[in-house]
């Protein structure tokens, strides 16, 4: 259960962190209205709140936080983008998913 928790934790921090970032690029890129840069802003906060919902150290909860990003922004790209991924962009994803689960989950031995 606690393996659900994390995972959970982490893709709605990616999501939080994706949201805030691409709001910005919508106004940056897109000529969207300038408005979009107070839900980012939020949503950036909500981000920074979420990872620090996390019982381990922080180092360690960053590193394995990448791991999961990388996949959540594989199905961003899919999913919002409208973009099919690579078969080396589902391949790195499940790599760097792999990595999260080890640097969470590996029994954490003395230094």
């Amino acid at each position: 259960m606690e393996i659900l928790k994390t995972f959970g934790l982490f893709v709605m921090t990616a999501l939080a962190e994706i949201v805030g970032c691409y709001l910005p690029y919508l106004w940056l890129k897109q000529g969207k209205s300038p408005w979009l840069l107070v839900p980012a802003a939020l949503s950036l906060a909500l981000f920074a709140w979420l990872l620090a919902q996390h019982p381990t150290a922080a180092g360690r909860v960053y590193a394995a936080y990448g791991g999961v990003y990388i996949g959540v922004a594989i199905l961003w790209l899919w999913l919002v983008d409208k973009i099919e991924p690579s078969r080396s962009d589902w391949v790195g994803a499940a790599i760097s998913l792999v990595g999260m689960a080890v640097i969470m989950f590996w029994p954490q031995g003395r230094a």
